[in-house]
């Protein structure tokens, strides 16, 4: 399928199995997925210069050319903020021909060596958006922009909808993590309690875990008594153990193993050099990190729910993201600002998943879109 036949899908080919919204709150999991991806890629320079060069290799292949960014040498200082849009999918190898995937987890993270600050900023994959890059209007939940037109839509579409400039994104497919689980040989966990999830039983004490089971392990949340604190919990105990058994000698053998899945399952249009000088400029602004995400009001639009996000919702997430990123606050005015607007009759606080909302074309104010114009 073409980018142009992916552009004029409707909401309900692009959503058809798509339930309620839920807010996400992957967004501890995939940072550390991100960084224990690029220590296990630069640490192995350790153990010799061509295990340091097979990793520049491996990370030069993850590069994105098509969505590079001119910038002066030294802008990577740490006297500069910088803003990385985090996408995680949930797809096959990238490249692949009939690759058509949404991104289940989308974060604008905030990077301020400067003031010793970073923070993550969550956008709900069924967050109500203009798609930025199309041929003509187009609104749809905003994790169908990758799918329409990848990365350098999903960065424009997200700019556009909290008034924030993004260059950079990470991209990580989920299945890459359970491939390292794998080839560092699984990963030893401590089970606080019983319970099942993703087809596997997990019974309480020591667990060790192949790469589908550890991925199951870190995502259940809703059964945990401690909810998300619980997950992240589990989740630490993953991360740790692979970093345990990745440093091991025993796993130089695995080098390949590893480095090829990090090559098939991430995407960036950051260099190695800017890795490099994100790591050893920025790591002040790591011990200060906060979170937030924006919160939707669900409603369905036609046949598909979605989350809007209120003007004053959106404009708070604005004005923090620009106040991280050392900018003026600027008050939005986009298409979300603009729907808004013309839902006069919407309930913002009635708490109905079923409510409607209408969304009007551009060009003929006034006048309800119909998905073409």
């Amino acid at each position: 399928m073409s980018e142009n036949d992916k552009s004029t899908m409707t909401r309900a080919e692009l959503h058809k199995n798509d339930n309620l919204a839920r807010e996400p709150k992957k967004h501890h999991f995939l940072r550390n997925i991100l960084i224990v991806l690029i220590l296990l890629l630069i640490g192995f320079g350790t153990y010799a210069g061509y295990t340091y060069f097979r990793a520049k290799n491996a990370v030069d292949k993850t590069y994105d050319s098509k969505n590079a960014v001119n910038v002066d040498p030294g802008f990577f200082d740490g006297k500069n903020p910088v803003s990385i849009l985090l996408l995680g999918t949930d797809t096959g190898k990238f490249g692949r021909s009939d690759e058509i995937s949404n991104t289940d987890t989308i974060i604008v993270a905030t990077i301020d060596a400067q003031n010793k600050r970073s923070a993550l900023f969550s956008v709900p994959r069924d967050t109500m958006a203009e798609m930025i890059g199309t041929s003509s209007f187009n609104v749809q939940k905003i994790n169908a922009a990758y799918s329409i037109g990848k990365a350098k839509m999903a960065m424009n579409t997200v700019s556009a909808l909290v008034n924030v400039p993004l260059k950079y994104y990470v991209e990580v497919n989920m299945a890459g993590l359970e491939k390292i689980v794998n080839a560092v040989d699984g990963v030893d966990v401590q089970v606080p309690f019983t319970f099942s999830y993703g087809g596997y039983t997990f019974t309480k004490g020591p667990m060790h875990l192949n790469g589908a089971q550890a991925l199951a392990y870190a995502r259940m949340r809703y059964d945990d008594p401690e909810n998300d604190y619980g997950r992240q919990k589990r989740q630490r105990q993953v991360i740790k153990s692979i970093v345990k058994n990745a440093i091991s000698l025993n796993t130089v053998k695995n080098l390949e193993t590893i480095l090829d899945s990090f090559e098939d399952n991430v995407r960036t249009n950051l260099t190695f050099n800017n890795m490099i000088s994100i790591m050893r400029n920025y790591t002040s602004a790591a011990d200060n990190m906060k979170s937030d995400y924006l919160h939707g009001t669900p409603a369905f639009i036609g046949d598909a729910s979605y989350q809007i996000m209120a003007t004053t919702e959106l404009q708070r997430i604005s004005d923090l993201i620009r106040e991280q990123m050392g900018l003026e606050t600027e008050t939005l005015d986009n298409n979300e600002t603009y729907q808004n607007e013309q839902n006069t009759t919407f309930d913002w606080h009635s708490g109905v998943y079923t409510q409607p909302f209408t969304i009007y074309s551009k060009s003929n104010p006034g006048v309800i879109w119909d998905g073409t114009n």
